[in-house]
């Protein structure tokens, strides 16, 4: 697998698939989960070569020498790094969950070299935006028809209420899945071991975002945004994804129907004519 050494002298490792357009550099969530779950993105390498980055620390690539450096704001440098051992005068991206926060601080540090940004069921977290327990539990209720809602819906309204029990976070996991089958139980199962813990708790650290600073740069960035948000997602409700789509200055919102927090999974040929057709213009 092709590598690069970043800023620090961390090597980092990247996968490629190939397809028939330029390079699309894609960002994991987790936070700090390598990248191979995003399998394909739906068949989306169809119509663009992906190069599927594993955060330092994550994946084949190697562990930092400083723990501090898991900061997402200090892995832009690890983006830019990627950009120049590409020699991409402009970087697309398409960033998923927590790596959307990357990909926004990036293009707002690097607007000059920030091409189309198709962000998936983005996390907030870089902007500032509250999302709510009520708006989690507003998304959560469009599941009450399914058996396994009731008790799934119970941890959940414990941990809204800052009350987990030692089982709700496992308990609520369907929620994030358009369709909880046995694919999706196994895929929730393969992610959680590939994250780094570590990194995780340091990614969102206290210096890591400047909300203000940020929102400032979107509101002039002149990068074409895609907010793609699932229907049914807990992370991303829609009055969240409609605030944050109105961050950027030229941004799209698109719901997907019926997705959760994965939404290539949930509905592969819906998620690929709608990405495709967005970083195609």
């Amino acid at each position: 697998m092709p590598t690069f050494t970043s800023y620090d002298g961390t090597l980092l490792d990247y996968r490629v698939l190939d397809g028939p357009g330029p390079d699309l550099v894609c960002l994991p969530g987790g936070p700090m989960q390598d990248s191979a779950y995003l399998g394909n993105l739906g068949g989306l390498a169809a119509h663009r070569r992906l190069v599927l980055l594993d955060p330092r620390g994550t994946g084949a690539s190697a562990v930092p020498a400083d723990p501090a450096t898991y900061r997402c704001d200090r892995q832009v440098a690890d983006l830019e790094a990627l950009r120049r051992h590409l020699a991409l005068p402009r970087m697309d991206l398409l960033a998923h969950s927590a790596g959307a926060n990357l990909a926004a601080l990036y293009a707002a540090r690097h607007p000059q070299h920030t091409g189309r940004l198709a962000l998936i069921t983005p996390s907030v977290a870089a902007t500032g935006i509250t999302v709510t327990g009520e708006q989690r539990l507003a998304a959560a209720r469009l599941r009450r028809g399914e058996p396994w809602f009731p008790a799934a819906f119970a941890a959940l309204e414990r941990i809204v209420a800052g009350e987990p029990g030692s089982d709700d976070w496992t308990a609520v996991e369907p929620f994030f899945h358009g369709r909880w089958d046995e694919s999706a139980r196994e895929f929730a199962t393969e992610s959680a071991r590939r994250k780094n813990q570590e990194a995780a708790a340091a990614f969102g650290a206290d210096g890591a975002y400047d909300p203000d600073a940020l929102r400032a740069a979107l509101r002039h960035s002149g990068s074409p945004v895609l907010v793609l948000a699932g229907e049914l997602d807990l992370q991303g409700p829609l009055p969240a994804m409609t605030e944050y789509a109105g961050l950027f200055a030229q941004a799209k919102l698109i719901v997907h129907p019926g997705a959760g927090h994965f939404p290539w999974r949930d509905d592969p040929a819906v998620f690929t004519s709608t990405a495709a057709a967005f970083l195609a213009n």
